[in-house]
């Protein structure tokens, strides 16, 4: 092994040689976006790849295409061949990579490598995903990092001649292919298990743990049938719904020092989508803030629920909580118990997507949360329900958890054979095809 000069790639193969990205390729370039006002730029039968098109495929279509008259207009738009090596350069897509498997142009986004001399491209795209993140880290700007096509041309890759090379890139693919055969296989697991628990739920709640009861139609339709001595209302008939309100962020008074009342808003998603409790928040308010406002404070154990952007989440407070306009609360009289309630939102979430309306940022309206619909078991069997559902989730969450320690460990060695491959650590030049 020898060093290379590059802080993050100390030694490779005391064989190899370092090359520039620009003395490696005799083509790098890049794109622009037509006028989008200019009907005769758009919908030819010219590919047109933007950066979130670029998910380390081949590129066979665009969703977009542009007419040879932008091509002929447009100096910057130039036709890149088949086999060209593209990479992101900014954006949220940064330092994704793609293949055309047809001639093709791009956006200005897109930084496209060709013509391999000293480098084969196949070779560098491993070098790429190798090293993505300490490509990354060469990007400069604050709100839109950008690591621009010359930092692209400057970056030194070590490699060995290109037969070598192209042997690398080959067993790489071969490898890393059967890799991602059985990390897809366990994300089906992981997806099929998380039907199971969503359905377990659902099963649970709508028809109770004895199958020889009898049924009679809800008239719902995610209900469907449910034990006949069971009621069916409308939430807010079994619960109290309270609205929430944010205090005016114009006045800093209603939230500084604003230590002694949690307040949950959709900074608290994640939290709601992950447990059944909530006991803390990502943001305080004052009593300040709750006197100027239609907010106020909450009992504890009430079931929240988000009704915008990420719709349905929902958790127990474990505490009196104000919440915002964002956020249901449900305070549980008599006939329903709060855990029962959460479970019910759990089992109906998927359903709630036909209630959704907005382009930008979904929302579901307060007359159609006021008409959202709950079996209503006897209490006794209602507790029974929860300790059920509780049981067989934790079961499946234990699943889960394994199977995703599994794919980390697969992504992570994945990761190290492409890295160790690209400096030489391991030899794969001389493995069979």
């Amino acid at each position: 092994m020898k060093a290379t000069g590059i802080p993050w790639i100390p030694e490779v193969d005391e064989r190899w040689e370092t090359y520039k990205v620009a003395h490696g390729f005799s083509s790098i370039g890049s794109g622009t976006t037509p006028d989008t006002e200019t009907a005769g730029y758009y919908d030819g039968d010219v590919l047109w790849v933007t950066t979130g098109e670029l998910r380390e495929t081949v590129i066979t279509d665009t969703t977009k295409k542009v007419t040879r008259r932008a091509l002929l207009e447009y100096s910057a738009l130039r036709l890149f061949p088949q086999g060209t090596l593209l990479i992101a350069m900014y954006g949220a897509t940064i330092g994704r990579l793609g293949f055309l498997g047809k001639s093709a142009c791009m956006n200005q986004a897109c930084c496209a490598l060709n013509g391999g001399t000293f480098l084969d491209a196949r070779f560098v795209y491993y070098w790429l995903l190798g090293f993505r993140q300490d490509v990354i880290q060469l990007a400069s700007g604050g709100g839109q990092p950008n690591i621009s096509q010359e930092k692209i041309r400057s970056l030194r890759i070590p490699a060995p001649l290109r037969d070598a090379q192209l042997s690398i890139a080959t067993s790489l693919e071969r490898k890393t292919a059967a890799i991602g055969a059985l990390i897809a296989k366990k994300e089906r697991l992981l997806e099929l298990l998380q039907e199971k628990r969503q359905a377990l739920i659902t099963q649970a709640v709508t028809k109770g743990l004895d199958p020889k009861v009898p049924m009679k139609e809800s008239g719902v339709e995610w209900i469907g049938e449910t034990p006949a001595h069971w009621d069916v209302a409308r939430v807010k008939h079994v619960a109290r719904l309270e609205s929430g309100h944010t205090p005016s962020r114009a006045v800093p008074e209603h939230w500084l020092d604003s230590n002694d009342i949690p307040w949950v808003s959709l900074n608290d998603t994640k939290v709601l989508a992950k447990n059944d409790y909530i006991s803390d928040t990502a943001v305080y308010v004052n009593s300040l803030g709750l006197q100027n406002s239609s907010a106020h404070m909450l009992p504890a154990n009430i079931v929240v629920f988000t009704r915008d952007a990420t719709i349905g989440k929902a958790a127990i407070t474990t505490r009196p909580m104000a919440v915002s306009q964002h956020i249901i609360a449900w305070v549980c009289g008599r006939q329903i118990d709060p855990e029962y309630l959460l479970r019910v939102f759990y089992g109906m979430e998927t359903f709630l997507d036909r209630f959704t309306f907005g382009a930008t940022i979904k929302t579901i309206g307060m007359g159609d949360v006021g008409r959202l619909v709950t079996p209503v078991p006897p209490r006794d069997e209602q507790a029974g329900i929860v300790d059920f559902v509780r049981r067989k989730a934790e079961e499946v969450d234990t699943l889960v958890g394994k199977l995703t320690a599994q794919l980390a460990l697969f992504r992570e060695y994945r990761q190290a054979l492409i890295t160790a491959a690209v400096t030489g650590k391991i030899d794969l030049s001389k493995e069979v095809a």
